[in-house]
């Protein structure tokens, strides 16, 4: 991990950013995340609810496509601050679900649950196509990978910070009123992002970008060949990635038989993976490139798949170190993925009509990553009790979910192999920058002379 870049080239207020970040993470985890989905299991949900559930954020996104024309008129800081400021409101009325037990049924409850939950995610994704252009006005191409994995590392810390806090109020057997309090300190830490929001520098929209009555060139857009073949590997990582965590928690819930409180200290290893990745990559990804961390990040994907199926097809019998190590590694592979994917769009998309690339970007990899988990859900359902053993493997309805995670993550890879990056240097000076040269300049500065 380098020096930090020349503070003359980072723009005023920028850590303002990070902060959002931070407490934006301390909020959104619980309403989207491991916490919802326990709670939506004590309701009765199915798999294939548990799966619109998590795919409900990333499948409202598809209306940035008609937000992104409004953006240069409205100004991205005001755009984002009315979209957050909205979805907190109905975080507070998720607060209060729980608290209608005494006099509604649980199909009721859920029903609630998912309109409200619907509120907040399309407040979201109106407000959320401002997000990427702005901050690709603010931060300089030169430290964006230096930009995105500090945020990276906020995110997870927060993130981790709250699902202990989540794993310590819920416990082994939580009643109403312990998940209303998550929800309403969801609320109020999502208030408290805003007052950073607000202090995120403004840029400057260009000219050329500004609202139009042409129409706009979607097909062009997205006929652009280096942005094309992005787009591809993202319906393939949004497919191989969706739905992963929220059905892991299912299984760790249904099938190893742990509690709340023990599946969400199990899950919280996620974010500490995520955390690392601020050593790993550090100042690495603007140096060596994206296409690297993407093709690594894709290889360790499919060996955590492997190893989930060994769990779900009862080769192993599951046990707490090997879902810590499973969870911190899939923390470490979608924050790198997440940081090389966003840093590479950052670099291939032009300046002339960044708003709608954007948008596109976003809409067609969300609308898959949404549209993933409810299919892995209809899938999970309609396997039902199948109990099939082959080849040592008992073939269930998690060991086969897990097996075909593993066959879309290799299809994925491939189509990670033709990105277009021409300065990234390979997979293998990544692992040895990594592995070798990085424990060898520690051993040369701590060694005693």
């Amino acid at each position: 991990m380098s020096a930090a870049p020349d503070k003359s080239t980072l723009p005023p207020g920028l850590n303002n950013a990070f902060l959002f970040a931070g407490f934006n993470a301390l909020s959104f985890p619980i309403v989207v995340g491991s916490p919802m989905v326990l709670y939506a299991k004590t309701l009765g949900a199915s798999a294939t609810v548990l799966g619109l559930i998590v795919g409900m954020m990333p499948l409202l996104v598809i209306f940035q496509i008609p937000a992104a024309r409004h953006l240069q008129r409205v100004g991205y800081k005001r755009f984002v601050y009315a979209g957050w400021g909205t979805r907190t409101v109905f975080i507070f009325g998720l607060g209060l679900v729980p608290a209608t037990g005494t006099f509604l049924d649980r199909p009721t409850q859920l029903a609630l649950v998912i309109a409200l939950l619907f509120a907040f995610n399309l407040s979201r994704g109106i407000s959320s196509a401002a997000w990427l252009p702005w901050i690709s006005s603010l931060v300089p191409a030169e430290v964006r990978g230096w930009y995105l994995s500090r945020d990276a590392f906020a995110v997870n810390l927060a993130s981790f910070v709250v699902i202990l806090i989540s794993a310590a109020v819920l416990g082994a057997e939580p009643g109403w009123w312990q998940f209303s309090m998550l929800f309403v300190f969801s609320a109020c830490m999502g208030a408290a992002s805003l007052v950073f929001l607000k202090r995120i520098p403004e840029v400057a929209t260009a000219e050329e970008t500004k609202e139009s009555s042409e129409p706009v060139p979607w097909k062009a857009i997205a006929a652009f060949p280096p942005f094309r073949k992005l787009m591809l590997l993202n319906i393939a990582w949004a497919v191989a990635y969706g739905g992963v965590g929220a059905f892991t928690v299912a299984w760790l819930k249904s099938e190893a038989g742990l509690g709340e409180g023990r599946v969400l200290l199990v899950t919280s290893a996620a974010f500490l993976g995520g955390l690392s990745s601020l050593w790993i990559l550090g100042a690495r990804l603007d140096r060596l490139g994206s296409k690297p961390v993407l093709n690594a990040s894709l290889l360790l994907w499919l060996v955590l798949a492997a190893g989930w199926l060994a769990l779900a097809g009862r080769l192993t019998p599951p046990n707490v170190p090997l879902l810590l190590v499973l969870q911190f590694f899939m923390g470490l592979c979608g924050s790198m993925f997440g940081m090389a994917n966003v840093r590479l769009a950052m670099a291939i998309i032009p300046a002339m009509g960044r708003s709608h690339f954007f948008a596109l970007f976003s809409v067609v990899a969300s609308l898959t990553l949404g549209l993933a988990p409810v299919l892995w859900g209809l899938l999970i359902d309609a396997l039902g009790g199948v109990r099939v053993t082959a080849a040592g493997v008992e073939w269930n309805r998690y060991s086969l979910f897990f097996a075909g995670v593993g066959v879309v993550s290799a299809v994925t890879l491939a189509l990670a192999g033709r990105l277009d990056e021409p300065k990234a240097a390979s997979i293998e000076a990544l692992l040895r920058d990594v592995l070798l040269e990085a424990p060898q300049r520690l051993w040369v500065r701590f060694w005693p002379r």
